[in-house]
């Protein structure tokens, strides 16, 4: 079992869909592993920087796919989801790069299978298995993982949130990218108390055109 690789980056490459696939170089072996949107836009192409990936290897009968985190609590969430029944492991990734470890890990021990269900290809019957097979095991995991809980008064009010999330949509935005817009946005404790959604909208698209 690899545990983590440590090494530069040489190439990111996007396939079908969300995947994208990251070649590490680690001692003059180049590593091709699946990683998540968030971890792609944090690593440089061609720097020196050394990289550090956990990993977690799936052995088919066809192939073997190395998938990997930015945290080894990121990648242990990742294998808590794809034990759940029907969900694999590019709904796993969709779950974990749509809304974020800790509001993913908050969502499922509070049931909160709306927010769940914000993922694409993730609807209430599967959200709400999802939360009936985890919550128990990721109340006590969290503690243990040193993932912290998102301050329940983060983030703007369902009314703002409603029309937020219409009038980008309405821009041509998908919902993965708006809700990580969102919950990027809202650890502004200053924007998080503002009950303007205008001003929600325009911090979201600036945050977005980045």
């Amino acid at each position: 079992m690899i545990s983590y690789l440590k090494g530069t980056v040489a190439t990111i490459q996007k396939g079908n869909g969300n995947r994208v696939t990251l070649i590490l170089e680690v001692n003059q072996i180049g590593y091709e592993v699946q990683i998540t949107r968030q971890l792609s836009q944090e690593v440089q192409i061609g720097s020196e920087q050394v990289v550090q990936v956990f990993t977690h290897l799936q052995i088919r009968e066809d192939q073997q796919i190395l998938y990997g985190f930015a945290s080894a609590a990121e990648r242990d969430l990742f294998r808590q989801l794809v034990s759940v029944s029907g969900i694999g492991a590019q709904l796993a990734i969709a779950l974990i790069d749509t809304l974020g470890l800790q509001n993913l890990v908050q969502a499922i021990v509070t049931g909160n299978t709306r927010t769940l269900a914000k993922t694409p290809g993730v609807g209430s019957k599967t959200a709400e298995r999802i939360a009936l097979e985890l919550k128990t095991k990721l109340s006590e995991w969290r503690k243990f993982a040193g993932v912290e809980t998102p301050a329940s008064a983060t983030g703007p009010s369902p009314a703002i949130l409603e029309d937020v999330e219409m009038t980008l949509l309405a821009l041509g935005y998908e919902t993965a990218e708006i809700t990580q817009a969102l919950n990027a946005i809202s650890q502004d404790a200053l924007l998080a108390k503002n009950p303007n959604a205008e001003e929600w909208i325009r911090r979201a698209i600036a945050w977005l055109s980045q």
